[in-house]
């Protein structure tokens, strides 16, 4: 086993901490720049919607960003701090289209006390200064110079400790800031402070406001002509400036700690709250005094951590607890009073506080199944490697050994019919008025006979090839147009054709090369291989999609690949494979602007290779395993784009990103066959043939990681799967919220680990939380167990003092409570251990054998324990080592005699 590890993120960082807009790649194009953990994603504004322009990643966790625009320049610049006190400067070259580092630097101090409630970056909206508040009695100062460049930095003592929220105000002749804070008896007040520059140093303000809603927590700058500032509590809302104006309006209590400013006066402000409320909070002012504040309700949202207002009522709502949002402000209240339509939906994955890997399809592919988000946006996440077929239709059809679509003419844009093959007939579907699949002939086909290839072709034309001949039928009267025999005592085994083109093996390595010209079929060349031939493909690569220059060949015998030219079949390359395994499947196909050979063997394993088309040179060979049956490829486009599809035991996905190959599997447990099938009923579908079935199913996104969410509406804390009952539990808890109060309710609940149905609720008692939970079985019992660890979090108690062990069964698809077990503490960890089960129980280690009682029950009974930690938090077990950590200085190893 290696010493090293090779780590990589499977998935980018989902969960948003900050966003803005401005015009940053252009003076004339507005943009949304999101701010996601390590990295920045900057999205064009488009009549069309928001345009991904660019991904950076950062190196740091994104701490704060703002949109600034220095005094001569026409567009803005990207200011970005981390939390290991680095910043940036980011400028938008539009004639390169490059990201510029304008500055950069380190703004860390060697002593000082880190801020608890996190850093403030603040920029002066007349660009005179950066501010920063990264460490308690600190403020740190980068003026800029007259040219817009950074200057020296500097620290400022500031009086105020527990500061809340700093922000500039607007329209002041110095620069001013507003510092929110709470003073050492827990009340909240606001004071404000002129920055010298010359003197380095703090000037009192022109204004403070003492005694605050207890609950204020976040400053909204009000740019000029009003000027002043908003401040926003739990219960209130509040305006004060510095001509005393002083203005209130109670609210219901809530947590606002996002806001979006609407108009560039600064007039009305969209707030979001804890429970995913949106708000709008309007100032009423004549000319530039503030007359009143009004609160409007607008409807629900994710839970905000970020709000940007586009245009024409369009919203970003970015989200740490759970899927960001791009939503319509609509004039009229829907049925339900809500003014929020949702228009999309980013997928985040954040918080993930536990997961579990499982087997669903039994494949020996793992899915990740996460508790994912925080209160109302909770769910888990099913995340798997790869792609999901969503099945629109099926039908039972036994023994399909070929599929292939056909349009009605050769420029529509949808397929018509659906050809399927079988070992002594070939039945043709078509689709109907009503948009449905129904059986058809037609009559220039042989349908008495297996069809080993079906095509479209130019002047309107249907092309099949039987083993016996090659037709050629027309779209309009579906009557034969012309027939190609094959020669007496020779039948044809294997084909290809494009839209002008046919290539046939015959049997004995004779390779036959025929072309439509004026509605005939036209044998051009003829050639004798010295094997027989396995598999062929002359799909185009090159700029004329009708016709191909090259063909691909696969060989019995040899093991080997061949590329011939067109027309004259003379050989350019062969590609010995090596071992016994016989060649199934080739493909020609370009991705991305990149031409590729495909050869798939019989035992699951593929060969890619990057392919000249001008000189049909193979070079970067390259093998994969996708399965263990023999491999067929069909190319297909979803989107726009050409992807292929491998047809095997693990069907995979094969397409490009960034230039190079990538493979995602499939949701699908075996397919033999797979056509694209792109109709105005089912666009960008397929049709796939499995074991005794035929499917039309789409396809997902192409992407890496196919997420599957379900949503719980409460918050799921532990999760654990039972293979046995097919089963998921979880540990979760509602925040219930009235006027008068604020509860939780926790639950331990069941799912079908297949459909994820709500099988059976457990309710806990009041104070109690699931802490962990676990899948077992003990010593002399064949069955198997759910064990949940529970605390009573008592409100009055620093450490929870009471805490439970259940154990539960699951029968006819319910939990059954068997024992239950008080400990002395907060179960923090379960294990099982050869046979018994062993808890973290606050500072205690603590092991349980599981006992018959007389009468037929059962019981949880101590049978040794290990005192010493501080607090165990965690345990893992393997053979007879225990390995516990939590909170002391190293973690601890036992050997359990």
């Amino acid at each position: 086993m290696s010493v090293w590890n090779y780590v990589v993120t499977a998935h980018k960082p989902t969960s948003v901490s900050h966003s803005c807009v401005g015009n940053f790649t252009s003076p004339n194009q507005l943009n949304l720049i999101i701010a996601k953990c390590t990295r920045i994603e900057i999205h064009l504004l488009t009549p069309q919607g928001l345009q991904p322009m660019l991904d950076v990643p950062i190196y740091g966790r994104i701490a704060t960003i703002e949109l600034f625009r220095p005094h001569n320049e026409t567009q803005d610049f990207l200011f970005i701090a981390t939390e290991r006190y680095k910043f940036c400067v980011l400028q938008w070259d539009a004639e390169k289209s490059e990201l510029l580092t304008r500055a950069m630097g380190d703004v860390s101090d060697r002593i000082g006390r880190p801020t608890d409630n996190g850093q403030i970056g603040i920029i002066d909206p007349d660009c005179r200064l950066i501010g920063l508040h990264l460490y308690d009695g600190l403020f740190k100062v980068i003026p800029f110079d007259n040219k817009g460049q950074l200057k020296e930095a500097f620290n400022i003592r500031l009086e105020e400790l527990q500061v809340l929220d700093i922000k500039f105000l607007h329209g002041c002749v110095k620069p001013t800031i507003v510092v929110l804070y709470q003073d050492n008896k827990d009340a909240r007040h606001a004071k404000t402070y002129e920055v010298a520059l010359k003197d380095k140093d703090f000037v009192e303000g022109p204004w403070s406001q003492n005694n605050l809603d207890n609950g204020a927590g976040l400053l909204i700058p009000v740019p000029a002509p009003l000027g002043g500032v908003i401040i926003i509590g739990e219960e209130t809302i509040v305006y004060c400036n510095a001509n005393a104006t002083f203005k209130a309006i109670p609210i219901k209590q809530s947590i606002i700690r996002a806001y979006g400013r609407v108009d560039p006066d600064g007039s009305r402000y969209l707030l979001g709250d804890n429970t995913g409320t949106l708000h709008l909070l309007v100032l009423t002012h004549e000319r530039e005094r503030v007359t009143g504040l009004k609160v409007e309700y607008l409807g629900e949202t994710s839970i905000a951590s970020s709000i940007s207002y586009l245009d024409n009522g369009v919203v970003y709502v970015g989200s740490r607890f759970g899927d960001s949002q791009l939503v319509k402000l609509n004039l009229q209240a829907d049925a339900s009073g809500s003014f929020v339509e949702v228009l999309e939906r980013y997928v985040n994955l954040g918080p993930i506080v536990d997961f579990c890997v499982v087997d669903l399809d039994r494949q020996g592919q793992g899915q990740v199944v996460t508790c994912s988000g925080a209160f109302k946006d909770g769910s888990l996440r099913v995340v798997r490697n790869g792609i999901g077929i969503n099945e629109q239709a099926s039908v039972e059809l036994q023994g399909i050994k070929g599929l292939w679509s056909l349009k009605s003419s050769f420029n529509d844009p949808y397929d018509m019919y659906l050809v399927v093959s079988f070992i002594s007939e070939t039945r043709f579907l078509a689709m109907n008025m009503e948009d449905e699949l129904e059986e058809t002939e037609i009559e220039g086909f042989d349908a008495q006979t297996q069809t080993l290839f079906c095509q479209n072709a130019i002047n309107d034309l249907l092309i099949q090839v039987t083993a016996n001949s090659v037709r050629l039928v027309s779209c309009t009267s579906r009557e034969l147009v012309d027939q190609w025999t094959a020669p007496a005592g020779f039948s044809v085994n294997v084909a290809s054709a494009n839209a002008s083109q046919v290539l046939l093996a015959t049997g004995g390595g004779h390779l036959v090369y025929l072309e439509i010209r004026d509605a005939k079929l036209v044998e051009v060349k003829h050639a004798q291989l010295e094997h027989e031939i396995s598999c062929l493909d002359l799909n185009p690569i090159g700029e004329n999609p009708q016709y191909s220059s090259l063909a691909a060949v696969g060989m019995w015998t040899d093991i080997s690949v061949r590329i011939f030219s067109l027309p004259d079949l003379e050989l350019i390359r062969k590609e010995n494979l090596g071992g016994e395994i016989v060649p199934r499947s080739v493909l020609l196909c370009t991705l991305e602007g990149v031409s590729y050979l495909l050869c798939a063997l019989g035992d699951g394993n593929l060969f890619s290779f990057l392919l000249n088309a001008s000189t049909g040179e193979l070079t970067d060979r390259k093998k994969v395993s996708l399965g263990t049956q023999p491999i067929s490829l069909r190319t297909f486009s979803s989107k726009g784009t050409t992807h292929v599809f491998a047809s095997s035991d693990r069907p995979t996905v094969i397409y490009s990103s960034n230039k190079k190959l990538l493979y995602s599997n499939v949701n699908l447990k075996e397919v033999n066959h797979m056509c694209p099938f792109n109709t105005a009923a089912f666009p960008d579908s397929l049709a796939i043939a499995k074991e005794g079935e035929l499917s039309i199913g789409t396809i997902d996104d192409i992407q890496k990681l196919h997420i599957r969410t379900i949503p719980l509406n409460e918050q799921a804390r532990r999760i654990c799967h039972q293979e046995q009952s097919r089963t998921l539990a979880f540990c979760s808890f509602k925040y219930n919220q009235t006027s008068m109060e604020e509860s939780e309710t926790h639950y331990i609940r069941l799912l079908d680990h297949q459909t994820f149905e709500f099988l059976s609720t457990y309710p806990l008692d009041q104070y109690e939380c699931g802490c962990s939970i676990i899948s077992c079985s003990f010593a002399d019992d064949n069955s198997v167990y759910y064990c949940v660890g529970t605390a009573y979090v008592i409100p009055e108690e620093s450490e929870p003092t009471k805490g439970r062990i259940l154990v539960f069964a699951v029968e006819d698809g319910r939990l059954q409570l068997i024992v239950e077990k008080e400990t002395k503490g907060a179960v923090y960890s379960l294990n099982a251990f050869n046979g018994k089960l062993l808890a973290a129980i606050n500072q205690k280690i603590q092991l349980y054998k599981w006992m018959l009682r007389d009468d037929g029950s059962h019981e949880l009974q101590s049978e040794c324990g290990h005192h010493g930690h501080i607090l165990a938090l965690y345990t893992q077990t393997r053979g007879d080592f225990i390995v516990a950590g939590g909170c002391w200085g190293v973690p601890s190893r036992r050997v359990c005699e």
